[in-house]
């Protein structure tokens, strides 16, 4: 795994994309502060770029850096979550503009993948988080359904988990609106 990290940390840092494995879902990744980086990404999924992206950091107080006016409990709320949750927060800060929706708000999971967290702690910024597959396509259940074109598009693939053929379902979307109120995305 180390070197899977080491690897991914260069791409990363010449503002590359990785494949690579997370909670949920593989997921095409970048450096979230890079707006170049981030275009590539919807380049690569044929994406309209007026939608969001997922952001990931590696554990909930990280996501002060990046939210300008966080919900008070912010620490309690992120660990009462009993799977993988997408918090979607008003008034993002220190992104890429493209990894900002077009209403300023910012969709960000603290990942608990072992491999995501050891990655996001060593390169010290955000990684953007896509599920690897073209737009509109299904969501591949494993590294095997992900489309040639990902693969082939991308500047590293992790080598990390490839085999693993176990199907975890794409992370529960929340958004958190700014009178205090929280409303269910994708449940």
């Amino acid at each position: 795994m180390n070197a899977d990290v080491n690897r991914a940390i260069e791409v990363l840092s010449a503002g590359g994309l990785i494949l690579y494995p997370t909670d949920t879902v593989w997921g095409i990744g970048c450096d979230a502060t890079n707006d170049e980086a981030v275009k590539k990404v919807f380049a690569l999924k044929q994406r309209d770029d007026r939608k969001s992206l997922i952001i990931l950091l590696p554990d909930a107080k990280s996501v002060f850096n990046y939210v300008a006016n966080p919900i008070p409990d912010l620490l309690g709320l992120l660990e009462s979550f009993d799977r993988p949750t997408t918090v979607i927060y008003p008034q993002a800060i220190g992104l890429a503009e493209h990894a900002v929706h077009a209403d300023g708000t910012v969709a960000i999971r603290v990942t608990n993948d072992p491999f995501c967290k050891t990655l996001l702690k060593r390169y010290k910024k955000p990684i953007v988080s896509t599920s690897a597959n073209i737009s509109g396509m299904p969501t591949a259940p494993t590294f095997a359904d992900i489309d040639a074109r990902i693969k082939e598009g991308v500047d590293y693939v992790v080598e990390h988990r490839r085999d693993d053929t176990t199907i975890h379902p794409p992370s529960r979307i929340v958004k958190w609106e700014e009178d205090g109120s929280m409303t269910i995305i994708r449940d």
